[in-house]
C-alpha cells in the first residue's frame, strides 16, 4: 500500500548520525591510553580498525573535549604530501601573469592556500600565506578552514585529522616524515619558511597540537612512517558498547518508553549481519549503521520482532545488498 501524505508528516528525524563535531563520541578504552601517549611523545597517532569503528571521529572529539582548533583532510589516489602543508594554484598565476603581460611582479603568496598541518603550527602565518610583511593594508587575510567550529578555541594549540591515509600512495606518509617531526617545511614557491609559533600566552610547557591518522589496512604502510607514530587499534564495537553508544546520542532527547530493548535488540540483530556479512565475503555494518536502524525504529514505529518491515529496513540499513568483494575495507 503506498504511503499518504500523512504517513510522512507523522515522521520524526532524530538527527544525522554524522555530526563530524566530536560532541557525542564515546571515547573507547583503547583510545584514551593512545591519546595521552601521543600528547606526551610528540608523536602522530595512527588509528587502525574497520570502517566505522569510530576512528575519524575521535579526532574532532578530543579537539571539542579540550577546546583546540580543529582541522582535517580526507586523503584520496591523488593526495601528495603537499597537500597537506600547502597547495599552490599555478593555473590561475599563469592566467594572472598573461593577463598583466609583464606588468610588474606578481605576489605568488596570493597563490599559495595553506594546508591543514600549516594551520596546525602556525595559525599566524597561515593567516598572511607566510609573507614576512604580514597585515599589509592592501592584503586580505586567507579564509580559515573550519572557521565557525575554531571560534573561541584555543589558537595556541589544534587537532588535524588526516583521515584514510592508506589511500595515498607510500610516497604520501613518507613526505610526511619531517614535517610531522620537525613540525616545519619551507613552502617551494615562495621560499616562506613555517615553523610551529610561540605561544601567545605564557606557561608552563604542554602539548601544541595532535595529529590523528586514520588507515584501514588497505595498503601497508611504510615501516619508517610507523615507527614514528603511536599505533592503536580500535575494535568494532559489540553489543553493549553498541548500546552504550545509543545512549550517549540519545542523551538530552525525549526517547520513547522502552527504547532500551530496542537499542538491545537492534545491536543483537547487528551482530547476526555482521556474521552474514562475514560469510558473504561482504562489509560489515558500521556503528553509523547501527545508530542509522535504531533511529529509523523510533521514527517509524518499528520492533525488531514480529514487525514485516524490519526484514525491509535491515536490508536498506545495515546489509545494502553489497556485492562479494566489497570487503571490510571496501
Amino acid at each position: 500500500m503506498p504511503l499518504k501524505h500523512d504517513d510522512y508528516s507523522r515522521i520524526r528525524t532524530w538527527g544525522t548520525t554524522d555530526r563530524g563535531d566530536g560532541s557525542r563520541y564515546l571515547m573507547p578504552d583503547e583510545g584514551r591510553l593512545a591519546v595521552q601517549v601521543a600528547l606526551a611523545t610528540g608523536r602522530p597517532l595512527l588509528l587502525r580498525g574497520s570502517p566505522g569503528c569510530g576512528k575519524s571521529s575521535l579526532a574532532a572529539h578530543i579537539a571539542e573535549l579540550r577546546g583546540w582548533r580543529y582541522y582535517e583532510h580526507v586523503v584520496t589516489y591523488r593526495t601528495q604530501a603537499t597537500d597537506l602543508l600547502w597547495t599552490f594554484d599555478t593555473v590561475r598565476r599563469l592566467a594572472d601573469a598573461q593577463a598583466r603581460n609583464g606588468d610588474g611582479p606578481l605576489d605568488d603568496h596570493a597563490y599559495v592556500r595553506p594546508g591543514p598541518l600549516w594551520w596546525a603550527y602556525a595559525r599566524d602565518s597561515a593567516l598572511w600565506r607566510g609573507r614576512a610583511d604580514a597585515e599589509r593594508a592592501d592584503v586580505e587575510p586567507c579564509p580559515e578552514p573550519m572557521s565557525e567550529t575554531n571560534a573561541g578555541r584555543d589558537r595556541d594549540r589544534a587537532v588535524v585529522l588526516i583521515d584514510e591515509i592508506d589511500k595515498a600512495d607510500p610516497d604520501v606518509p613518507n613526505g610526511l616524515l619531517v614535517p610531522l617531526g620537525a613540525a616545519d617545511f619551507t613552502v617551494a614557491e615562495t621560499g616562506s619558511p613555517v615553523q610551529l609559533e610561540r605561544p601567545t600566552t605564557a606557561g608552563p610547557t604542554a602539548p601544541r597540537h595532535l595529529v590523528v591518522i586514520t588507515t584501514n589496512d588497505e595498503r601497508e604502510l611504510p615501516q619508517a612512517f610507523l615507527r614514528r607514530c603511536v599505533v592503536v587499534s580500535l575494535p568494532s564495537p559489540d553489543k553493549d558498547r553498541l548500546v552504550e553508544i545509543a545512549r550517549e546520542h540519545l542523551k538530552g532527547r525525549e526517547a520513547p518508553e522502552g527504547w532500551e530493548r530496542l537499542a538491545e535488540a537492534v545491536a543483537a540483530e547487528v551482530g547476526k549481519a555482521r556474521a552474514q556479512a562475514r560469510r558473504d565475503g561482504v562489509r560489515e555494518p558500521s556503528t553509523a549503521e547501527y545508530l542509522d536502524a535504531l533511529y529509523a525504529c523510533l521514527s517509524l514505529g518499528i520492533t525488531v520482532s514480529g514487525d514485516p518491515r524490519w526484514e525491509r529496513l535491515r536490508d536498506l540499513v545495515l546489509l545494502k545488498n553489497q556485492q562479494p568483494g566489497e570487503g571490510p575495507t571496501a
